[in-house]
């Protein structure tokens, strides 16, 4: 075996896993379903001067580690340079060990870059360097990163009122990777928000039209989902807590809605009142338009208020909530059954207790049209590391169909990401190789071949029409 940390068997513990993975999964193409990569640097093929660039700017899970390590916010997010902040980083990495850090920073150094050392502050500024020359040529540019990773399809995530120019001109040059994107319309949801009738006014402008009246804000998000359909758009996704259930009338969801029109706040039950209406109302037109709708819930964000008001939102200050999620979902769920208007549907928990909630929730609505309707969504955010991985893959195992999943997502900023599908490949190989070994499998390698391709991506290129 080579003496290299990331090794051809890297988390491969028997032959098994070892033949499952380099035969079945580790050449299947990536279709990375849901991200926040920026459009705009993928349709101009983005040069980035140096690694801090690509790999520290907007990344606060390495942000969050370095706080931990007493890392001055100067070397983080401040005024320092960007090679003294990859130094700051190096230095930091040996002291990350069994956080998911360091097994993500070091696959990605070889996986990009051929770094095949371990990273630390004395070797910083040699790999700094041998890496920015390599940045500068063609094969690392973003769609250079992408096609290194044998990246088929991304899809990132947009609100209602972009005007997905990146992707327009992006798809013009027909290129060999794919980009499509997703509505996200939580800031037409969230009514309690300050800035509410502030973003209603540019959602208002950007559909061309007056947004008074409840029905007016429907009509708005219609016109601009049938843009964003025009425009390629197959998929939404909603970052809510929990999903609401509390019905109402329509006349009580208008005049919740001209109160807060009137610039009047609304009170928690008006406030899931009018949650529930308006998601039921997007989740029927999803349905109209064979969309898949997403739900990533449990995050308990801006935690930190004072480094909030300094750094502001998506800067590391957000953990795991502890809503509860089931009653509310199940109602949510079944009023959309009821009509027969619910789309496929992926759920996904950042809080482990609700794995075998969301698990056996899924089971509740796959009415057999199609395969896998309803999914269990792999382990997001604080979940997405090897044990996070494994439990989630168990409780869908145990209580769901395994076989029809998925598979992983990079939900990432970052170009550098996209190691993570193999490093969820591997995880899923050991499994199956361990228990094939202990006779809780078959040896049938074929067979259990199959439902590794499957999982790592023919499943997901048959759920999406992309």
């Amino acid at each position: 075996m080579s003496n290299s940390f990331i090794h051809d068997q890297f988390l491969l513990k028997n032959k098994y896993a070892q033949e499952l993975y380099h035969n079945y999964a580790a050449h299947q193409p990536i279709i990375d379903y849901h991200n926040h990569l920026p459009p705009k640097e993928i349709a101009e093929n983005r040069v980035f001067e140096n690694i801090s660039q690509v790999w520290l700017a907007g990344d606060h899970y390495k942000w969050r580690a370095m706080r931990t390590l007493g890392v001055d916010e100067k070397f983080i997010t401040g005024t320092a340079s960007d090679k003294e902040k990859f130094i700051a980083w190096a230095k930091s990495v040996p002291a990350t060990v069994r956080n998911p850090l360091y097994h993500w920073t070091h696959l990605e150094l070889k996986r990009y870059f051929g770094v095949d050392v371990l990273l630390n502050e004395q070797n910083a500024s040699e790999i700094y360097d041998e890496i920015n020359q390599k940045l500068q040529t063609p094969a690392y540019t973003c769609l250079g990163l992408l096609e290194q990773r044998n990246v088929e399809t991304v899809c990132t995530t947009e609100d209602p009122t972009d005007t997905l120019v990146h992707h327009q001109n992006y798809s013009k040059t027909h290129p060999k990777i794919k980009m499509s994107t997703a509505f996200r319309p939580d800031k037409a949801i969230f009514i309690e928000n300050e800035e509410y009738n502030v973003y209603l006014d540019r959602l208002a402008a950007s559909a061309e039209m007056e947004i008074s009246t409840f029905q007016n804000l429907k009509d708005a998000l219609n016109k601009r989902m049938v843009y964003f359909h025009e425009n390629g758009c197959r998929l939404c996704d909603h970052g809510l807590n929990y999903v609401p259930f509390a019905e109402a009338t329509e006349s009580e969801i208008e005049k919740i809605f001209e109160k807060r029109r009137a610039g009047k706040q609304v009170s928690k039950e008006e406030q899931e009142k009018f949650q529930t209406s308006l998601l039921l109302f997007l989740g029927e037109t999803y349905h109209e338009f064979k969309w898949v709708q997403q739900f990533h819930l449990g995050a308990l964000r801006n935690n930190n208020e004072r480094m909030l008001n300094l750094l502001g939102p998506d800067t590391g200050w957000d953990s795991i909530g502890d809503f509860q999620q089931a009653s509310a979902l199940s109602k949510f769920l079944n009023a959309l059954d009821k009509k027969d208007k619910l789309t496929k549907t992926i759920l996904y928990n950042l809080n482990p207790a609700d794995n075998e909630v969301l698990a056996t929730m899924i089971g509740n609505f796959n009415d057999g049209k199609i395969k896998g309707k309803m999914q269990f969504g792999s382990g997001w955010w604080f979940l997405d590391q090897k044990d996070g991985i494994v439990k989630q893959l168990n409780a869908l195992s145990n209580m769901g169909m395994l076989s029809s999943f998925i598979g992983m997502l990079t939900d990432s900023r970052s170009f550098l990401s996209f190691p993570r599908h193999e490093y969820f490949r591997r995880i899923l190989c050991n499994i199956f190789g361990e228990e094939m070994e202990s006779g809780e499998l078959p040896t049938d390698i074929e067979m259990m071949g199959k439902i590794i391709s499957d999982i790592s991506y023919h499943n997901a290129k048959n759920y999406f029409d992309f």
